[in-house]
């Protein structure tokens, strides 16, 4: 606009210049005047036309200085985005990206009872998980310096953080930004009846699978409870949480606003929250919570994953017709002690023939360790890592009537088919006092490695 405004300015000066010439011509001749006239408006017509070039030239040179500019800074943009996702640095995104990303928040893959999960492209063609948190109460201070943290952990069995989306008002909603995951989650691979409902041709895991999942967890967990900075508690461990990469091996997920605690507290406050079947006893029957309850949730997640079927369902009583609750811990320490475990496995991998009794043992003692009612009883993951990977023998578990069927989760009067997935909510908060230097112990303490779980 002004380029055009100099322009039409510059025209002008030259039109009123040749008028001016012309009009000394008619009225003084060729006088001394007349030249005199003449030379001055010439030297200011070519002080005009100067002046236009030099405009030209500069406003050309301006705008290619312009375009080098933006276009360094895309690169640096660029090269910074790349070098916060290399060092964990959370990135702050609109939400107006975030819509682009997800086309309108339209691809849905996922539902669960903090929020929904929508698959997204970034900008530079990374595909991204966005969770949008609903219900979230966190203060904003609280919330980033929680995304700031987890955005800090690496580990190859923990999906990574990519960033976050903070609330500009309390109505909106926040997002957090994940990689994507392509084999969605474990629960489609190991229970039939969502493999049947999910994927044409069924989804079922091999045992050796399975098993190296299970390692891959208690990889993340052990990293999580001993190696962060900051001891992280999942607190919601279970099928739906644990994802499954282009290889099959297992991701940790939905991490991130779960519990931060110092490394000398043993025991928090916290409310209760979780997955109902997962809950570790200590949430109502102790003092307080620690990583002995994410083990709990490992110990029922391992089970679920050798049977083929969730720990607590329902079954039809063929006497009186009514449906009552089995819980499957109970029936796998029934079998462990009949020496019977291969009755407990899921069949379809038992018409395989490619299960191995020995590590079917194997993996129901370290579960029925990792369920024990007390908590200072079980094992924490590193030791768990010891005892999957053959580095330490498994002892039998002492025996247990199992009595605690799950308090948490035990609704007879609900007719659903869930099969025990459920979010705890609207429970009071627990009067949990923080305990300081104290130390669980933990079964067979004097022979667990030092080596890093990484």
């Amino acid at each position: 606009m002004e380029d055009k405004k100099a322009n039409i300015i510059a025209a002008i000066s030259i039109l009123a210049l040749l008028v001016v010439i012309i009009a000394a011509r008619v009225s003084l001749k060729l006088s001394k005047p007349f030249y005199l006239i003449a030379g001055v408006d010439i030297s200011l017509i070519l002080a005009v036309f100067c002046f236009l070039i030099i405009r030209i030239r500069y406003n050309r040179e301006r705008k290619l200085l312009v375009s080098r500019f933006l276009s360094e800074g895309r690169e640096l943009r660029t090269e910074y985005s790349f070098l916060r996702k290399v060092a964990g640095v959370p990135t702050k995104f609109r939400l107006e990206d975030l819509e682009e990303a997800t086309d309108g928040f339209r691809s849905l893959i996922g539902k669960g009872g903090s929020g929904s999960v929508f698959k997204g492209v970034l900008k530079d063609g990374s595909q991204v998980a966005v969770k949008r948190i609903e219900g979230e109460e966190k203060g904003e201070r609280e919330f980033r310096s929680e995304v700031a943290a987890i955005a800090s952990v690496q580990h190859k069995n923990l999906v990574r953080l990519y960033g976050y989306s903070s609330a500009v008002s309390a109505n909106r909603p926040r997002f957090l930004v994940y990689e994507y995951i392509v084999n969605s989650s474990l629960d489609i691979w190991i229970f039939p009846e969502k493999g049947n409902r999910r994927r044409t041709g069924g989804g079922c895991l091999s045992w050796n699978q399975r098993y190296q999942v299970a390692i891959d967890v208690a990889k993340a967990l052990a990293y999580l409870h001993h190696d962060c900075r900051s001891k992280i508690l999942h607190l919601d461990v279970k099928p739906e949480n644990i994802l499954l990469d282009g290889s099959y091996r297992a991701v940790v997920t939905d991490f991130g606003l779960s519990k931060l605690i110092a490394r000398d507290e043993s025991k928090v406050l916290t409310d209760i929250r979780g997955t109902r079947g997962y809950l570790a006893p200590e949430w109502l029957l102790e003092h307080g919570i620690s990583e002995k309850s994410d083990v709990y949730s490992y110990g029922i997640v391992l089970l679920e994953m050798i049977g083929g079927r969730r720990s607590i369902s329902r079954v039809e009583v063929k006497e009186t017709g009514k449906k009552k609750l089995e819980y499957f811990p109970r029936i796998v320490n029934q079998k462990m002690r009949e020496r019977k475990v291969m009755e407990i496995v899921d069949q379809r991998l038992v018409e395989t023939n490619e299960v191995d009794e020995e590590e079917v043992m194997k993996l129901v003692c370290v579960a029925m360790w990792c369920i024990q009612e007390k908590s200072r009883n079980r094992p924490d993951m590193v030791m768990v890592i010891e005892m999957l990977e053959g580095r330490v023998m498994v002892n039998e578990p002492p025996d247990s009537d199992v009595v605690v069927v799950d308090l948490l989760a035990a609704d007879d009067d609900d007719d659903g088919s869930s099969g025990g997935v459920r979010r705890v909510i609207n429970v009071p908060r627990l009067q949990i006092q923080r305990e300081r230097n104290f130390r669980l112990p933990s079964v067979c303490s004097s022979i667990i490695s030092p080596i890093s779980p990484r």
